[in-house]
């Protein structure tokens, strides 16, 4: 399998995930403080990226991509720290580390490979430093189904929640 397979994959595979997740999990309401708060960060920055976002229509150079370059996946990793502290589980920290080291490495490569190709000397300009300002529009997070996550996420720590000791 390669890269783009891999990439294409994650969410697919991060729902596959969470049966082992939530079936190991062993929250505690401390866990899920320290745990919500990482994931909601994460989430926020999510938002933020997806209301700044062009997708696949220009190098986004606004907003969390003037300081990262993928700050989706950022926000996603931080999603999924705050996940593994929310289970208070080793193994689950174990298998997010796992997901996250093998999908969104392939994800960023792979998107860096479209860049490149689809945008040439506008993402080199981006990645030299180039920024551009737009403003944060809630309709660009919608229209980018952010929504998706925000659900996700909750679902998750409802989920979490019911399982605290």
């Amino acid at each position: 399998m390669n890269l783009s397979h891999l990439a294409r994959w994650r969410v697919p595979l991060a729902f596959l995930l969470a049966i082992p997740v939530a079936t190991l999990a062993r929250p505690t309401p401390q866990s899920i403080a320290w745990g919500g708060s990482l994931a909601i960060a994460g989430e926020l920055l999510r938002i933020w990226a997806a209301g700044h976002l062009e997708k696949s229509r220009e190098v986004t150079a606004s907003g969390p991509y003037r300081l990262v370059r993928h700050p989706l996946y950022v926000g996603s990793t931080l999603m999924g720290i705050g996940l593994a502290v929310a289970s208070a589980r080793i193994v689950v920290g174990v298998l997010v580390g796992v997901y996250l080291l093998a999908l969104v490495g392939a994800a960023v490569q792979t998107e860096e490979t479209f860049l490149r190709s689809r945008f040439g000397t506008q993402y080199d300009d981006y990645l030299a430093g180039a920024v551009t300002e737009r403003r944060f529009s809630v309709k660009r997070a919608i229209a980018n189904r952010e929504y998706r996550a925000v659900v996700g996420l909750a679902l998750v720590f409802a989920w979490l929640l019911w399982r605290a000791d």
